[in-house]
C-alpha cells in the first residue's frame, strides 16, 4: 500500500468510523486525520491500520479500535496545559495523539520491546513531549500527579492507585466491568470523592493484573 492509499484510508476512518461514533471534537479529529496510525503498528498489520478492528501488538496486547481511541481522547478534553499518563498503550499511538493535544505525556508499558517500538515511532513522528517508561501499572510507583490519565485496557474495578495519580480535579478515562458488558467511564478526582460519569458500553481486553478473580464452581 503506498502512502497515498494510507492518506485516503485515514480520511475514510475519520469520516466513516470515528465521526459517526459521536467523536465531534475538532482537535481530536484533526489529530487522528493527520497522525499516521500505521507507523505505530507491527509491519504485518499496517494495511489494517484504518479498519474498525483491535489489532494485535504482541504479548497479548492490542491496539484499540480507532473509534474507542477517539472517544477516549474526546472524553478527556485535553488541552495544552495538561500532563497526561497513558497506561497500556502498547503501540504508542494514543501517547502520540495525546502529545499533540497536551503539554507532556508519559506512557507506561510492561514489555520492553513494545516500549522501544513505541518510543521509536514517537521519535519518528517528532512527538518530542511524549515519553515511554517500562513498568507494570500495578507495581510502578511515582511521585508525579497528572491532570489526565488514559487507560487503554479494561479493569474489573477501578484501582485506587490510578486515582491517587490524579491531581485534584484531574480526570481519567477507563473501562470497567465484566466482558461482554463493560462500561467506559470518566472519573473526576473531586475534593470529597471521585465522581464517575458513564460514557458508553464496550468490551476490551483486560490490563494484565486487572481481570476479575476466577469464580470456582463446586
Amino acid at each position: 500500500m503506498n502512502p497515498m492509499d494510507y492518506n485516503k484510508a485515514r480520511e475514510l476512518m475519520v469520516e466513516q468510523q470515528v465521526r459517526p461514533w459521536d467523536v465531534l471534537d475538532g482537535r481530536v479529529l484533526d489529530v487522528m486525520a493527520t497522525l499516521p496510525r500505521e507507523a505505530f503498528l507491527p509491519e504485518a498489520h499496517r494495511t489494517l491500520a484504518y479498519a474498525d478492528l483491535a489489532l494485535p501488538l504482541g504479548h497479548g496486547e492490542f491496539a484499540l479500535k480507532p473509534v474507542v481511541q477517539g472517544r477516549a481522547l474526546q472524553a478527556l478534553a485535553l488541552d495544552p496545559a495538561d500532563d497526561v499518563l497513558v497506561i497500556g498503550d502498547g503501540s504508542g499511538y494514543l501517547a502520540a495523539c495525546a502529545g499533540r493535544l497536551a503539554r507532556d505525556v508519559l506512557a507506561l508499558e510492561r514489555h520492553a520491546d513494545l516500549a522501544q517500538a513505541a518510543a521509536s515511532a514517537l521519535s519518528a513522528q517528532s512527538v518530542d513531549n511524549a515519553h515511554v517508561v517500562v513498568g507494570d501499572a500495578f507495581t510502578w510507583t511515582t511521585d508525579r500527579r497528572f491532570t489526565a490519565i488514559l487507560v487503554a485496557g479494561a479493569v474489573d474495578t477501578i484501582p485506587q492507585r490510578f486515582i491517587d495519580w490524579l491531581e485534584p480535579n484531574g480526570r481519567m478515562f477507563i473501562v470497567r466491568g465484566r466482558s461482554p458488558a463493560m462500561e467506559a467511564v470518566l472519573v473526576r478526582n473531586d475534593v470529597n470523592a471521585p465522581r464517575i460519569q458513564s460514557l458508553f458500553e464496550t468490551d476490551l481486553p483486560y490490563l494484565a493484573g486487572a481481570a476479575p478473580a476466577p469464580v470456582f464452581k463446586f
